[in-house]
């Protein structure tokens, strides 16, 4: 099994609508593409102590990687376009590749 996970920041002021928008649209679309087997978000909790925002890790698991190659090649770049036209600067994100053990 293959974890996809984005780590995502946040800024406050945007938190709650972003927070929103992405379970009732972005997470739903990334879903409706039928590679991915299952989902799950988490608010990180450690924070240094200049850190802003609020941080999550979403995490999105797939049979293999080649799911994952066509999900980056077919469906990613629309999908990051959107979340960058919608909020800008006011959130970081970085992505991480995991396989199961």
């Amino acid at each position: 099994m293959i974890l996809y996970n984005v780590t995502i920041n946040i800024d406050d002021e945007s938190h709650d609508e972003w927070l929103e928008w992405m379970l009732n649209v972005h997470i739903p679309k990334v879903l409706d593409t039928g590679l991915f087997r299952s989902w799950k978000m988490f608010r990180v909790i450690t924070r240094f102590d200049e850190e802003t925002g609020t941080t999550y890790s979403v995490q999105y698991m797939l049979d293999n990687l080649d799911k994952y190659d066509m999900y980056r090649t077919l469906y990613a770049p629309t999908l990051q376009q959107e979340t960058f036209d919608k909020y800008g600067e006011r959130f970081t994100a970085f992505r991480t590749l995991l396989e199961e053990v």
